[in-house]
């Protein structure tokens, strides 16, 4: 059948089982969204206050469904700006699609109104692009967009259309989807000899990443450390693979991580690391993380081998394929004397003390983990209260804990909940916020009423810039530059001007109140919480430095 473009992504979209996209309309992106209105009964288009919101929606979609998110967006300044968005899934590994509309082929190269050369902006944030300036173009573009986005270490794939190409017509015939590359062979030499080291260890330790999330590898990391006894350590990614209330689970490891997860790597005898790549938020002086430790690795991607921390022995390949093939090999073990003393340091983690004056951060999250299930979805900005969350919520399911970690983009969380929640419309969506990270994208309040999305937002407000001014307290002479900016905004008067319900919270007792409200609501609802400025993030490694220098207090 003949179809024009716009009726080729249109259709190129339904044969890849999307339902949902994500995007801000314009002049070049007129023919498509001309054609969106007409497949709306297959396809819904959620439309974002801003091109970033969108992005992140569509990851956001992405990461609670496993799915692949779809985002569009005109040219120039809409898409421009896509690309922190692009940039926030590249670095955490989520499968994204950019489509972008660009100028008729004929004014390209001559800086016409609107015009952007989107694909070299976004080369370095993307795992592939696509130019599209000719017709028969576009349908092998498309759908190879989708295959490279889920291929091997997942991210964001970007095709940029030119308009006269989304009118033009061409042959069409619907197809399912490319068959993705195949995975990295799993060396069995390779595994044997990861093995080896596993079965010799007296003192291991596995440290798991978002890939094993990615390859769906939950089971058999569970599986692993049931049966050799190994206690576990994770990454912000990671983060809900293994119970908080397994013991073997010694929580978040790194700069902000557990003094048990941060010791344990440091005393441990043999580390593992499953589809983790030790980011300098992790290994943060590294020739003297894992001192002790023989080294082991497991990531699809090659580039990630010796390229922070040198191992001595690695296998490349997927992590489920990896552990389905040495798990029968795993010798079952018990390391009585290292399982006491990792779990006797996990039991004897800060104790926090409440103030009088304020809720202490972990009480609004213990308070939040008892009075929300366990199918609940968190969503976080970037900040102190990210790290709170990631310490302090009682995470028992993977691909529960949704946030920014490569790049660390403030303003993440609230296009992110509303992905996650078109995604997931049955599950219960916190996305929790400073007031700081709320500011950059608290636009897309609209989007949630617009859509009756019933998204609690908790607010941890101490008014400052809180992990700056953190890092200004202890190693800037308390010099706050920028950080404390006054602001007046009042946070439960502005849920009302955008049509949502806000409340404040200055107690426990008054945060359970308006919580129990909250979970009630049919649309969107902001809890503005009262915090301590002066609260920090604890435990804290600096930069650079080891578990040595851990402060505590």
């Amino acid at each position: 059948m003949k179809l024009t473009g716009s009726q080729v992504v249109a259709e190129v979209l339904l044969d890849h089982g999307v339902d949902t996209v994500f995007g801000y309309p314009g002049g070049t992106a007129l023919n498509i969204y001309d054609e969106l209105y007409k497949y709306s009964d297959r396809i819904k288009h959620i439309l974002t206050a801003h091109e970033q919101g969108a992005a992140h929606a569509a990851d956001g979609y992405a990461r609670a469904t496993g799915k692949t998110g779809v985002v569009f967006s005109t040219s120039g300044p809409g898409a421009t700006n896509l690309v922190t968005g692009i940039a926030t899934a590249c670095m955490d590994s989520s499968p994204l699609v950019a489509i972008t509309a660009n100028v008729p082929d004929n004014l390209i190269g001559r800086d016409s109104f609107q015009e952007i050369y989107i694909t070299g902006i976004t080369l370095p944030i993307t795992k592939q692009n696509y130019f599209v300036n000719k017709i028969e173009d576009l349908e092998p573009a498309l759908r190879d967009a989708f295959r490279v986005a889920n291929s091997g270490r997942k991210g964001p794939v970007l095709v940029d259309i030119t308009k006269d190409v989304t009118a033009a017509t061409v042959e069409f015939t619907n197809k399912p989807p490319l068959e993705l590359q195949p995975l990295p062979t799993v060396d069995k030499e390779d595994l044997m000899d990861i093995v080896k080291v596993i079965n010799n260890a007296e003192k291991p330790v596995a440290y798991i990443g978002g890939g094993c999330i990615a390859s769906l590898a939950c089971k058999e990391i569970n599986d692993l450390i049931d049966k050799a006894d190994i206690p576990v350590v994770h990454t912000l990614m990671a983060t809900g693979i293994v119970g908080c209330d397994n013991e073997l689970n010694l929580g978040l490891v790194g700069m902000h991580g557990s003094v048990a997860a941060n010791r344990a790597i440091d005393q441990a005898d043999v580390v593992i690391a499953l589809g983790s790549r030790f980011s300098d938020r992790v290994a943060q002086d590294t020739k003297k993380w894992a001192r002790r430790a023989r080294i082991v690795q497991v990531d699809i991607d090659k580039s990630e081998i010796n390229k922070n921390v040198m191992v001595e022995k690695n296998c490349v390949g997927d992590i489920k394929d990896f552990l389905t093939r040495a798990l029968p090999y795993v010798d079952k073990a018990r390391h009585i004397e290292w399982h006491d003393k990792v779990v006797g340091w996990r039991s004897k983690e800060r104790v926090v003390k409440a103030s009088p004056e304020y809720m202490h951060p972990k009480e609004v999250m213990s308070k939040l983990s008892e009075m929300v299930d366990d199918e609940a979805i968190y969503v976080t900005d970037v900040g102190q209260h990210q790290m709170w969350a990631a310490q302090y919520l009682k995470h028992k399911k993977p691909m529960k804990f949704i946030t920014s970690g490569g790049l660390g983009t403030m303003g993440f969380g609230y296009g992110a909940a509303i992905g996650a929640k078109m995604g997931k419309p049955d599950c219960r969506i916190v996305h929790i916020t400073g007031d700081a990270s709320f500011h950059m994208n608290l636009n897309e309040a609209c989007t949630a009423v617009s859509n009756d999305l019933p998204i609690i937002t908790v607010i941890m407000n101490n008014k400052v810039l809180g992990m700056v001014y953190q890092w200004q307290t202890a190693f800037y002479g308390e010099r706050y530059s920028n950080t404390t900016p006054e602001r007046k905004t009042d946070f439960v008067k502005l849920a009302d001007a955008f049509g949502a319900k806000g409340y404040r919270a200055r107690t426990l007792d008054e945060f359970e109140a308006v919580m129990k409200e909250a979970l009630k609501a049919k649309g969107p609802v902001w809890i503005d919480c009262v915090i301590d400025r002066d609260e920090r993030v604890l435990p804290f490694i600096p930069g650079g430095k080891t578990v040595d220098d851990i402060i505590v207090d």
